[in-house]
């Protein structure tokens, strides 16, 4: 592993008029690593990978991503990442080859038609060749999104939201190819909002409403949460939940199937709150380990909202 990481920002700030959107921000990813960016709407993710892939100044801070500074050399930045949006942005009355040899003549790769067939080929694309774009599934239509920013074979990925809207399947396949990259060197900055997807990343990142609050393993972004999280099961499961909101030691009550999960950060608090629930309800309770999500829940219920 190369000793200068392939994201090196600090403190990176961008406001929209009164709005701080990116207050403050400093990742680091290390070469051949995929990295989560996690958070709600709104809470500065696409903005801070724009920043970091060229196609926005910050107001301040400083960085470097492959080696270039982030001020200076965005160009030449843009050059080396392959960068995917949350949207389906191609010509949909164009076929997948032609909406490749577009892209290729945009990186002014030459020859394009070889840079083409052989990215079709690569994303399992050649048999669709001539396929309008438009009228691609949701799979599809993100394999040749990923096929147009892989093609000019670029050091690095930042994938915005990119399995949107996709089925499962398709998801599935779509993470087994970033991994297959990584494995040879690609460096991966994803965002997401699906928790399965999250624990598939070497190392996440939590952003809320412009501020970085979360960073490392899941395992480490789980545990130095410091949740407790208990769950009930039998009796009267809806009337144990009227109860137990805004209860002691409650931050959480969210059913899953016929079971109640209860979350909080005062585990002492919270133990005696649930007991209490379940011998009034009928229920049974047992400890159960703290998920994702209910991080996720708990830093968005924590954060401010800097637009309100």
């Amino acid at each position: 592993m190369s000793a200068e990481p392939a994201i090196a920002v600090r403190d990176l700030v961008k406001s929209f008029g009164h709005n701080t959107v990116v207050d403050h921000v400093s990742l680091t990813v290390e070469r051949g690593e995929i990295a989560g960016f996690l958070g709600p709407n709104g809470s500065g993710k696409t903005t801070t990978i724009r920043l970091m892939c060229g196609l926005l100044t910050p107001d301040s801070g400083t960085g470097r991503v492959l080696g270039r500074d982030i001020l200076t050399e965005g160009r030449a930045i843009k050059r080396e990442v392959g960068y995917m949006t949350q949207r389906f942005s191609f010509y949909e009355d164009l076929t997948i080859a032609e909406n490749l040899a577009f892209v290729a003549g945009l990186y002014r790769l030459s020859p394009a038609h070889r840079y083409v067939s052989d990215t079709l080929a690569d994303l399992g694309l050649t048999s669709r060749r001539n396929q309008l774009a438009g009228s691609l599934s949701g799979g599809w239509k993100q394999r040749l999104a990923l096929a147009a920013c892989i093609m000019h074979r670029p050091r690095l990925l930042m994938l915005d939201e990119p399995t949107a809207g996709v089925d499962p399947k398709a998801r599935r396949e779509f993470w087994d190819e970033i991994h297959a990259r990584a494995a040879d060197g690609l460096t991966v900055l994803v965002s997401t909002h699906y928790m399965d997807e999250a624990e598939r990343c070497h190392r996440i990142n939590y952003i809320s409403y412009g501020k970085l609050v979360a960073q490392g393993t899941v395992d480490e972004v789980v545990s130095g949460a410091g949740l407790t999280t208990m769950v009930l099961r039998g009796g009267n499961t809806a009337e144990a939940a009227r109860r137990l909101k805004g209860m002691p030691g409650v931050d959480q009550v969210a059913p899953f199937g016929a079971t109640l999960h209860v979350v909080g950060l005062d585990g002492v608090a919270l133990r005696a709150s649930a007991e209490r629930a379940a011998q009034e309800t009928g229920a049974t309770i047992s400890p159960a380990e703290t998920s994702l999500e209910d991080v996720f829940i708990q830093l968005m219920g924590a954060a401010q909202d800097n637009m309100a």
